[in-house]
């Protein structure tokens, strides 16, 4: 053998190993990655529409058994019913919206009870405490206070905003309110005296008041005696009254029948 044949036989045998790094395709066996398609799996973002099922804002609120509201007379109107027969005198009222402030209870107060407010006003322009109890109750600084009984406290909670949705159509409330003020007035128009005779010899009595009481005994004026004075501008409740229609977009009740007070006059309405 020669010198030649030999270095081409050790030439092949150095280039016969190298098909080992062929039979190992390690490469090849690379689209590994290819298979985990976790990156196509992600879309578990979109198949979690969470914010579009959580529409917060339109779960129904909470129909309290008894619940007052602050509102504001707008005016008289009447509605068409649902038969178109006949139509309906109604009040119109802008209520609301009001914040629970405080929350009484028997064992601090002696009674259940809850403190709502109403109506806008600046800061600068009530006392340091009042700011300070509505900061305490995490409600928006008002300028109206009032509260009413309740026998379970477990549906308020301090901060609450109550609104219209809190009553439904027929409901029955009371609604409180300031009379509209007359001025001085005489007996008759007060109080619907008949006034006295006219004829048989009466003279200048038609618009009398008459006697008002023994000259002997008591020799004085009876306390709550019906006089002439000033008439209107009194606390007046009325009761059993209906809830004809709420608009929940506009802050408005309509509630069959008339209530007291001039238009723009503040209101107390009560659900009982």
């Amino acid at each position: 053998m020669t010198t030649e044949e030999k270095n081409n036989n050790e030439e092949n045998l150095k280039e016969e190993p190298a098909p080992t790094e062929e039979a190992t395709p390690v490469e090849e066996a690379a689209p590994t990655e290819e298979a985990t398609p976790v990156e196509e799996a992600a879309p578990a973002e979109e198949a979690t529409p969470a914010e579009e099922a959580t529409p917060a804002e339109d779960v129904d609120p909470i129909n309290y058994d008894c619940v007052s509201i602050f509102g504001q007379k707008v005016g008289m109107s009447r509605l068409f019913l649902e038969n178109g027969d006949s139509d309906c005198p109604v009040t119109v009222i802008n209520a609301g919206p009001c914040y629970v402030t405080q929350i009484k209870t028997i064992d601090k107060e002696g009674y259940n009870a809850v403190q709502i407010s109403y109506k806008d006003v600046k800061k600068s322009n009530l006392t340091k405490p009042v700011v300070g109890h509505f900061k305490n109750s995490g409600s928006p600084v008002k300028s109206m206070l009032k509260e009413f009984r309740v026998e379970d406290l477990s549906d308020f909670n301090l901060g609450d905003e109550i609104s219209v949705s809190a009553f439904e159509v027929g409901d029955k409330v009371r609604v409180l309110g300031k009379s509209i003020g007359r001025g001085f007035a005489g007996h008759m128009k007060r109080h619907g005296f008949g006034g006295g005779r006219a004829s048989h010899g009466k003279n200048s009595v038609m618009r009398k008041g008459g006697s008002i009481g023994a000259g002997s005994d008591p020799s004085r004026v009876w306390k709550g005696t019906r006089m002439a004075g000033r008439m209107g501008g009194d606390n007046v409740t009325i009761k059993n009254l209906s809830i004809v229609k709420v608009d929940k977009e506009n802050n408005l009740l309509y509630i069959n029948g008339s209530v007291p007070g001039a238009n723009k006059g503040l209101l107390f309405i009560s659900k009982r």
